[in-house]
């Protein structure tokens, strides 16, 4: 849908019947509402570099599990398997210019991720910060609760569209604005948050739960500390998880004990 949004930013009409057949009741599902973060590394594969095809499709598979039990999914991916801001200093690429570029590589992320979903019968959306709208539908959040509310899969692109904000932010932010229960941190190998690194450090112990206050002052590696302190302010629950071990997913969406959580 790329023409222009209702005032109300439902959509058009034609966008109002529901995409899937929600189960009319799941008992085994912990969170109605859930927002997915996960890194562009992670979709890169064994590659480092790019799209890897086995690994976007094995969270594809991961995600229609999930949204299959009912469960209302938005979702973040990151950038940095093709750029990151930040690395564009290297090359004379000033600040703000190297984080938009970022941002324009998280839609391709995205619009690869809807692909993917779609592919499985999973109808998804995705919605940008930056208006690219040939591709993709501008932000709006009460088209984005929409959507959910129909059963749809929601991606957001672009960030929270602003540089110097990374999408670790950016996740924080839409979690809040959509009332996610949870965010979940989908780590590619890292089945938590530990005291110090585990591969510099053999002493290091994982968490099972920590307070945002302590993972601030430790900085402990959650999410960035802007993204940690928006989440606080807002009291959402973060989830920090192994996402590249099968079934992960649905475990932490169905209540199990997985990874760490951090809270207030």
């Amino acid at each position: 849908m790329t023409g222009s949004p209702k005032a109300s930013g439902e959509g058009s009409p034609t966008d109002d019947a529901p995409d899937a057949v929600r189960p009319s009741s799941a008992p085994a599902l912990h969170y109605r509402r859930v927002l997915l973060k996960i890194s562009g590394e992670a979709l890169a594969g064994e590659a480092g570099f790019g799209i890897d095809s086995n690994a976007i499709g094995a969270f594809a598979n991961e995600i229609r599990e999930v949204h299959a039990l009912g469960c209302e999914l938005a979702l973040v991916v990151g950038g940095g398997n093709f750029f990151r801001g930040l690395t564009g200093g290297s090359f004379g690429v000033d600040r703000a210019t190297g984080d938009y570029m970022g941002m324009l590589a998280t839609v391709i992320n995205s619009l690869a991720l809807q692909s993917a979903l779609e592919a499985l019968s999973v109808s998804t959306r995705v919605l940008s910060a930056l208006e690219i709208r040939d591709v993709a539908e501008p932000y709006i959040r009460r088209r984005a609760e929409r959507h959910l509310e129909k059963g749809r899969v929601v991606v957001f692109a672009g960030g929270t569209g602003n540089p110097y904000f990374s999408t670790d932010t950016a996740a924080a932010l839409r979690a809040a604005e959509i009332h996610a229960d949870v965010i979940l941190m989908g780590k590619n190998g890292v089945d938590g948050v530990y005291s110090a690194d585990p591969k510099l450090d053999p002493t290091a112990v994982r968490y099972e739960r920590v307070r945002f206050d302590e993972a601030l002052h430790k900085n402990l590696r959650v999410m960035d500390q802007t993204a940690l302190a928006l989440c606080r302010e807002n009291k959402t629950p973060i989830i920090v998880f192994d996402i590249s071990r099968p079934g992960n997913l649905r475990r932490v969406a169905i209540g199990e004990e997985v990874g760490t959580r951090v809270e207030e």
